[in-house]
């Protein structure tokens, strides 16, 4: 939300990230209640879980990667100091993000999920019997093994035979496949100016690579950052309007996710009236 948040323990320890590495076991040593993991929100709001302790960390080549075990949430993956998902309600922003594009298509056989590393949006698309083939396309190779192995949740979505997984940047691995999808996804990060993730959010992208990618009754939906009363103008405005120059229909819809203290938003988008009826209307 907004800028790269700092992350720290009220307890004393040093910012979150390389630090990290050798303060584990101070972690779970300590008394219970003096164990907290912080995440600055803003200039004058913090969100703080109480930790049981640090369960497993690694640092790859685009950011410090983090599992936590919350007494409030259970596991907690935490990338770069922010909260990614949480064990308890991250069923909550993935059902989101995938069953309506998925239910809304006729006969959806194919996904590409642009991101989505930690293998929770690829596993609610395999739910879906007429799915034929998935591809999850995420830039850190590192990130992805990391949840491989730990997120036991998403275990026999990595292993499912119809999942296709890619290490490379999604708009690079988009330009260069010839094929078209009936859904693409954007598990993205938000689109900081300095973040990795900023061209995937695009007019050009979705106009020139995304949409020529879709077919005829294709479905293109994305994360949309926070759409709170206080957050929404931060990214979740700017990437419906941006989307809205690019497709005919255009759908944003919102829910509260409890763990990242946020209503949080999607958009959805197609170039069929029929589809766009069925979503409103069903």
């Amino acid at each position: 939300m907004g800028e790269a948040p700092e992350v720290f323990y009220i307890n004393g320890f040093s910012k979150f990230g390389h630090e990290i590495e050798t303060q584990q076991n101070h972690v779970n040593d300590q008394n219970h209640d003096s164990s907290w993991y912080e995440e600055i929100i803003d200039d004058d709001l913090k969100w703080s879980f109480k930790l049981n302790s640090v369960l497993h960390k690694a640092i790859s080549e685009y950011q410090d990667i983090a599992l936590l075990d919350t007494k409030r949430f259970g596991k907690a993956l935490v990338l770069d100091g922010k909260m990614q998902s949480a064990e308890t309600d991250e069923f909550v922003y993935h059902e989101c993000l995938i069953h309506p594009p998925l239910l809304c298509h006729p006969n959806p056989k194919t996904v590409f999920i642009m991101g989505g590393g930690e293998g929770s949006a690829a596993r609610e698309a395999l739910k879906h019997r007429s799915m034929d083939r998935v591809i999850m396309c995420d830039i850190d190779k590192e990130v992805v093994n990391f949840c491989r192995k730990y997120l036991i949740v998403n275990k026999e979505a990595f292993s499912h035979k119809k999942l296709d997984l890619v290490i490379n940047d999604a708009k690079a691995e988009l330009e260069k496949r010839k094929e078209k999808f009936d859904i693409i996804v954007g598990d993205l990060a938000d689109p900081l100016e300095d973040g990795p993730c900023y061209q995937l959010y695009t007019k050009s992208f979705y106009e020139k690579i995304l949409k020529p990618k879709l077919n005829d009754n294709g479905i293109f939906v994305t994360q949309a950052g926070p759409a709170g009363i206080f957050t929404h103008k931060e990214v979740f405005t700017s990437i419906y309007n941006t989307i809205k120059q690019v497709f005919k229909y255009v759908i944003a819809y919102t829910t509260h996710v409890p763990s990242f203290a946020d209503t949080w938003g999607w958009v959805m988008v197609c170039e069929k009236k029929s589809l766009v009826s069925f979503c409103t209307y069903n």
